[in-house]
């Protein structure tokens, strides 16, 4: 290509990326100038360019460092996730495997961000790494979080801990906020790489401790739309107070048949009604009749675009943040007792055996004859001449129709092989301050499981009138286990000389034949886990492929169209069908407008996405609010013991659920005892290398509370003499016998004597020494001393004191939240992600954090550990200091103090860049690092 040459040509940037899209193919910088005629001369203005547009993600290098076009490029799309230690991942759009973000491509965005990435490599354990190119989309807009002051610098501390920047906040910008409170902060400058972000208050909530706080929290953490829209409210305020005579036409009067809902005494909206009938040749006619709500709702609407956004009712302890306004949930929809209401019946006809013969739907006028109660209906069938039976006696022949049903359904269930999983549901009891006043465990009956069962059967019918109808829709699918999980699971199963059946494609009825053999077994809980975890998640999903734990081919959602989005979409869905027509759903943007995205297949798709991953939004918020107030409840309990049994075993310690309370904690590793443990997955055991002590899914133990930590919702605990209650060590021959010690050898009975008798001294001598230093060193916990590591172990480190010749443990917790590598011929740990290392010899400054007198232990936490370790490898080969190191776990009060300087020396150069007052900026290894939280993780 021949071009005039330009020695001092300007580049225009839309000029390269023309040449490279022109090209082909990557370019080295010599056949880019020479394509646009740039001689030598004019280099220096191309390298500008290049490096500008590279900044902007428009063009990239590949590994061989030729240039190409972002578009041509092996980019990858995909949304941010951030983790409470400073890391993240991006979830790819294409479902690939999830690339690592490191903490220093996390300071350049915040969680829930949009970006383009490029695949750098693999750490350590395998894992793609990832490169942030652009940020297509900022999603984080606005966080909750508590306006601290540090040294006249406002910042707000997110409660989200998948947020690692603390935000800016000018004084101008407090809006009246004190210090301590809980605001919501708009975003006004977002991260970049050495930049703080920058926000402004828009919300003042309160204090951290006002009544419902948490749950304020929640919902904006959460990002669950919680304020209905004006437009919203109007139209819900225009709708009738009662059925007119519009609504009735082209329905069916079924206001005599006697009806009734049956829920919990705490519920307000009322989706379903119920009848059963005895028919010819022992059947059943069972009519579920469901609330109308797409009578009301109608597609396009400010409803509709609200009901979609939120696609699910949020419930918390008291609250519960709806789907729809309370006009609709409580009122003109609700299924309400001596009312007219407008429903869509599922009328079906079930075999004496439970077989589903016939069914069909149609929009029904009907009026519930009672509102009733799990508790009364069970004691009006299970308690002869009860006051429930007496108050009842009118729909007492119903209520027994209802429950011969519920038998003949129950057997069908078990003959088709659906999973029965037997779990605890507790129910938070709270105050009038909205705190646990007690947790109570949920006890379930026969009314609870007939209501199910006709639910089931209705639903059942719906995905089975969509598919014959051919008319898509969302079905509710769950797929049986992975692979990997499978096998684990089998791996696990055979460790207990139990196995599944079904080769390499198990049915629900191997799971089921094997839930039924383990049922009677001591460790049927440990084993029902087992089996639980190995399940996938189920979701929302156009294309049907069956419901696993149910055992059906096809299954939907249709029963609770008040508080679920899909549940309505099948209304429409299944009223076209009626109507003779097809349903085709509409897609709302944020601002509201409908989204124009191609085929109706493709908008089901993307309901069927946003329903799913809405539902797990919920949960989550609902877990949150949840954890907080159990923390807040078990703070008042600190240093009382308690019984529990355990509930998860990982790699850094074990999970224990609390008989009394129904409170889950965590047993830190480095409380179980001063030996390396072994991480079982498949047996799901922790087990000591030195003694054999065991702790394993299940086991019981009692453990003392330790610590709670509300901003983190953790709980820790310690546990209580653990060798008295963990498990026995497995012998050689196989058989189980307490930890006694090793067999000595052979030997004469004198030698074995007076060698134990010197052994004996020698120990007697060292524990009263070990005590005294103990004693020694108690009174200066919390003092800070220098000096050297005199062992290095898989479990940390222990230092030897210059000053008091006093050694200690530095557990691997502290030394930092990642996975370090013990090295046993080079005496050192290393950080699996940063390469910091900790060798013998190396100088370290440590605080005395604890002190066990009983156990003659000493527990030292390290002091700004990254300033003292070793220096990290860089891929070079040379070293350089450990600059991304996370610091270790103390408090938030500690690291701010430790940090006070640190933040100080930043702020005139913080406040010169943004012409605003100072602070602390986001910069990871140069001038500091970005604020991190949360523990280490074994």
């Amino acid at each position: 290509m021949n071009e005039e040459k330009h020695p001092n040509a300007v580049v225009e940037p839309q000029a390269i990326v023309d040449a490279l899209t022109a090209s082909g193919s990557p370019l080295t910088d010599q056949e880019l100038a020479d394509r646009l005629g740039i001689q030598e001369q004019g280099r220096s203005v191309l390298a500008l360019a290049l490096a500008e547009l590279e900044r902007d993600g428009r063009i990239v290098r590949n590994r061989a460092g030729l240039l190409l076009v972002t578009a041509r490029a092996d980019l990858l799309s995909g949304q941010v996730q951030g983790h409470r230690e400073g890391h993240g991942l991006l979830v790819r759009d294409d479902g690939g495997p999830d690339l690592v973000l490191d903490d220093h491509e996390m300071s350049k965005v915040l969680h829930a961000d949009r970006v383009l990435a490029r695949m750098t490599g693999s750490d350590r354990r395998g894992r793609p790494l990832g490169e942030i190119v652009e940020v297509i989309e900022r999603r984080t807009n606005r966080l909750v979080g508590r306006l601290l002051n540090e040294r006249g610098v406002t910042i707000v501390v997110p409660e989200d801990q998948r947020v690692q920047h603390d935000i800016l906040v000018p004084p101008q910008a407090a809006a009246q906020a004190r210090p301590g409170q809980v605001v919501v902060v708009e975003i006004i400058q977002q991260p970049q790489r050495y930049v703080q972000p920058i926000g402004r208050v828009v919300e003042v909530l309160g204090q951290i401790e006002d009544p419902g706080m948490e749950i304020e929290i929640a919902v904006r953490k959460f990002a669950v739309p919680h304020q209905f829209s004006e437009a919203a409210l109007q139209q819900a305020q225009a709708l009738p107070s009662e059925v007119g005579p519009r609504d009735r036409k082209g329905r069916i009067d079924l206001r005599d048949v006697p009806l009734v809902t049956i829920d919990g005494e705490d519920a307000r909206d009322f989706d379903d009604a119920v009848y059963c009938e005895p028919i010819a040749r022992k059947g059943w006619r069972l009519i579920v009749a469901i609330a109308d709500v797409s009578h009301y709702v109608e597609p396009g609407t400010a409803l509709d675009q609200e009901a979609q956004a939120r696609s699910t009712s949020v419930y918390f302890p008291r609250r519960v943040i709806p789907m729809l306004p309370e006009r609709l949930s409580n009122g003109l929809c609700s299924l309400n007792a001596a009312v007219e209401r407008v429903a869509i019946v599922c009328d079906i006809v079930i075999s004496s055996k439970g077989a589903i013969k016939a069914y069909q739907f149609y929009p029904a006028l009907i009026r519930s004859q009672a509102r009733l109660t799990y508790t009364e209906v069970w004691e009006a069938l299970s308690a002869p001449d009860s006051p429930a039976q007496r108050r009842h006696q009118a729909l007492l022949p119903h209520l027994r129709n209802l429950h011969r049903l519920y038998e003949v359904l129950a057997a069908c269930r078990v003959q088709r092989g659906a999973l029965d999983l037997e779990t605890v549901e507790t129910q938070i009891i709270c105050n009038a301050n909205g705190r646990i006043e007690r947790i109570v465990p949920r006890v379930r009956n026969d009314a609870h499981r007939l209501i199910e069962e006709c639910m089931l059967a209705a639903n059942v019918c719906a995905a089975d009138f969509l598919h014959r109808g051919r008319q898509p829709g969302l079905y509710r699918v769950h797929e049986g286990p992975t692979p990997p999980k499978l096998e684990a699971l089998r791996a696990s199963l055979r460790a207990f000389g139990l196995q599944l059946d079904g080769g390499a494609e198990p049915e629900p009825g191997h799971y089921a034949k094997l839930l039924r053999a383990i049922r009677a077994r001591p460790d049927a809980q440990l084993l029902q886990t087992m089996v639980l975890r190995s399940m996938q998640q189920a979701i929302y999903t156009p294309h049907n492929s069956g419901h696993f734990g149910l055992a059906y081919p096809a299954y939907a959602h249709f029963t609770s169209p008040i508080r679920r989005y899909p549940d309505l979409l099948v209304h429409r869905a299944l009223k076209a069908l009626l109507a003779s027509h097809r349903f085709d759903p509409m897609l709302y943007a944020d601002d509201g407008t409908a989204v124009d995205s191609g085929a109706a297949i493709s908008r089901w798709e993307k309901l069927g996405v946003l329903c799913s991953a809405n539902e797990r939004r919920a949960d989550e918020a609902s877990r949150d609010v949840e954890a907080w107030l159990k923390s807040y409840y078990v703070r008042e309990r600190t240093g009382e013991t308690f019984s529990g049994s355990i509930s998860a075993v990982v790699p850094f310690g074990v999970f224990v659920i609390l008989d009394d309370l129904y409170v889950e904690g965590l047993v830190h590793v480095s409380e179980l005892g001063s030996e390396y443990f072994h991480f079982n997955e498949a047996l799901h055991e922790l087990r000591g290398e030195r003694t054999g002590l065991r702790f394993r899914l299940a086991d019981r133990l009692t453990v003392q509370v330790a610590r709670v930590d509300l901003e983190a919702r953790r709980i820790d605990f310690r546990p209580v003499r653990p060798s008295a209650t963990a498990s026995a060590v497995a012998r050689p021959d196989g058989r189980d016998s307490p930890a006694r010690g090793r067999r000595r050898s052979v030997v004469d009975r004198a030698t074995v004597r007076s060698t134990r008798h010197e052994r004996r001294a020698d120990e007697a001598s060292r524990d009263v020494e070990a005590w005294l230093k103990s004693y020694y060193v108690r009174e200066r916990t919390g003092e800070t001393f220098s000096g050297s590591i005199s062992a290095v172990v898989p479990f940390g480190v222990f230092v030897i004191l210059d000053d008091l010749y006093v050694e200690g443990l530095v557990h691997v917790s502290e030394l930092g939240s990642e996975y370090f590598h013990f090295n046993e011929a080079l005496h050192e740990l290393r950080g699996e992600r940063t390469g910091l290392r900790f060798r013998l010899a190396d100088r370290l400054t440590v605080q005395v954090a604890r002190v066990d007198l009983e156990a003659r232990r000493i527990d030292f936490r390290p002091v700004r550990p990254s300033a003292t370790a070793s220096a990290v490898a860089r891929p070079d080969g040379r070293d350089s200091p450990a600059r991304g190191r996370r610091r270790s776990v103390v408090d938030r009060a500690t690291v701010r103090s430790t940090r006070q300087a640190r933040r100080a020396e930043r702020l005139a150069a913080q406040a010169a860049e943004q012409a605003v007052p100072a602070g602390p900026r986001g910069k990871v290894g140069v001038g500091g690092r970005k604020r991190r939280r949360g523990r280490a993780a074994g």
